[in-house]
């Protein structure tokens, strides 16, 4: 074994003995990986969820769970930050992996998501419910065994008629004018997000919803 080789490997032992500390809550944002889906509507979580890391100066750079993760400190918690890479629709394979390994019950998995009900610039707290239809929430559902998980829905606005398709509009990317008020929406679901993980979700529903 090279000398490369032993620094490589005492790299990854690190990084993994850093991962496997004391995890309490999971925060999930949704998206769908690759240049090709950057900035379009149904990666509103994955947006949201950098938003979030920096102001927790953690980085989401390291693979496991089919994922990108990265650790930080939240609300007094210790964190494990997730963007699941197996696309959209299979976010819950990830999911339910991580939650399995770290054996954190749904209602300590915080999951942020698109909304096309909601106007941008809106979010809207949920501490549990059915999926809506949308497809990652329930892939995550069937994974977890339970819809009792907190979610955070960000809002990228409704369709323009009836006719449009839904996948082309969620697929879309954010037009420019949109860009402050998707900002907006960002802050206030990491702000939102601290409430939940301090164990106050109804001041959260209260300022936010």
């Amino acid at each position: 074994m090279s000398i490369l080789d032993i620094f490589a490997k005492l790299e990854s032992q690190r990084a993994e003995k850093e991962l496997s500390s004391k995890i309490e809550y999971i925060v999930v944002g949704l998206g769908n990986p690759g240049s090709k889906y950057e900035n379009t509507r149904h990666n509103a979580g994955y947006l949201t969820l950098d938003t979030v890391a920096e102001k927790c100066s953690a980085r989401i750079d390291r693979s496991k769970f089919h994922s990108l993760v990265g650790e930080g400190t939240l609300g007094g918690k210790r964190v494990l930050f997730m963007k699941p890479e197996t696309f959209m629709n299979n976010s819950g394979e990830a999911v339910g992996e991580a939650s399995r390994f770290y054996k954190i019950a749904p209602e300590n998995v915080i999951v942020i998501s698109d909304d096309i009900s909601l106007p941008v610039g809106k979010i809207r707290i949920r501490r549990k419910g059915s999926h809506g239809g949308h497809n990652g929430l329930k892939s995550i559902e069937a994974h977890l065994g339970s819809n009792t998980y907190p979610r955070i829905k960000i809002g990228v606005g409704e369709k323009p008629h009836p006719d449009y398709d839904l996948a082309d509009w969620v697929l879309g990317k954010f037009p420019k004018e949109d860009a402050e008020n998707l900002k907006n929406a960002r802050e206030n679901a990491a702000a939102a997000l601290t409430l939940l993980i301090e164990g106050k979700t109804e001041e959260a529903m209260a300022r936010f919803n």
